[in-house]
């Protein structure tokens, strides 16, 4: 998959004002991820929230951990600064703006690292997590989500009728994320699926939804997306309306914690743990 990540940032920069009211499925699923904290035996001093947008989970982090210094990294400024803004004067939480791939981190000065929807920004994960290894001391967790490839399946399907340009991105699939979180050197990984579904009214609204949180296309493409193309795509969208009236948009959410692993000799595997897919 091809990303242009200065795209990324200029999406998120540009939603960063309304972005926390209009995340509806990045804050639950944020919760939940912390929440999931209650089945590990973690309490760390320094912990990093990658991707951590207008501060929301950096916020929970906070108060999960009120001990802990939280750094808030983020690929997109105006994201950072809204999260200052609305931080509590008794949190403790520092700012930083930096690619995933590329931390201005000490070796092995974390515990803990947190990133809610970010993995899915990235043409290959592997460098990013190869680097969050590189900034976790050993024994250090890291715990993630990101979408799966049935994400936006319906969008997906309606562009296809539009024309052959890339719109919706390739999420990556759960067995694949393991396997590169192997590859990157974290220890016992244990991934699973849940499947979430929003709806909505008609697609204007859907799409800037998805525009309100940053979610733009950013993939390269050729020519403009005319007026045209835009009553084509609701013309197609149309065939998922459901018998109440609405129309859905699912999603696909990956889960992964991993520790980080003692350095092994080159070629050592460890084995993955896959929990069977939830369904709804």
């Amino acid at each position: 998959m091809i990303l242009n990540k200065h795209l990324v940032r200029r999406h998120f920069a540009h939603a960063a004002a309304d972005y926390e009211a209009l995340a509806t499925l990045q804050n639950q699923v944020g919760q939940e991820m912390i929440e999931r904290l209650d089945l590990l035996k973690i309490d760390p001093q320094m912990l990093l929230d990658l991707g951590a947008g207008t501060g929301l989970q950096s916020r929970r982090l906070n108060r999960r951990f009120p001990r802990a210094r939280v750094l808030a990294v983020d690929l997109a400024l105006p994201m950072l600064q809204e999260a200052r803004r609305r931080k509590s004067w008794r949190q403790r939480q520092w700012y930083l703006q930096a690619d995933a791939e590329r931390l201005p981190l000490r070796d092995q000065s974390l515990q803990m690292v947190f990133s809610n929807f970010v993995l899915q920004w990235l043409p290959d994960p592997l460098p990013a997590l190869r680097e969050l290894r590189r900034v976790l001391q050993p024994e250090g967790l890291i715990l993630c989500s990101s979408l799966g490839p049935d994400s936006l399946r319906e969008l997906r399907q309606a562009f296809r009728s539009v024309d052959e340009e890339p719109h919706v991105h390739d999420f990556l699939d759960m067995h694949d994320l393991g396997d590169a979180m192997v590859q990157a050197g974290f220890a016992d990984p244990v991934l699973d699926v849940e499947r979430y579904e929003l709806h909505y009214d008609d697609l204007d609204t859907l799409l800037r939804d998805l525009r309100g949180i940053g979610a733009g296309n950013s993939q390269p493409r050729r020519g403009l997306f005319t007026p045209r193309k835009l009553q084509r795509l609701r013309s197609a969208y149309e065939e998922f309306r459901t018998p109440d009236g609405k129309l859905p948009l699912q999603y696909e959410v990956v889960h992964a914690h991993a520790w980080r692993a003692a350095d092994r000799p080159s070629g050592e595997l460890q084995p993955l743990q896959f929990i069977p897919r939830r369904r709804n």
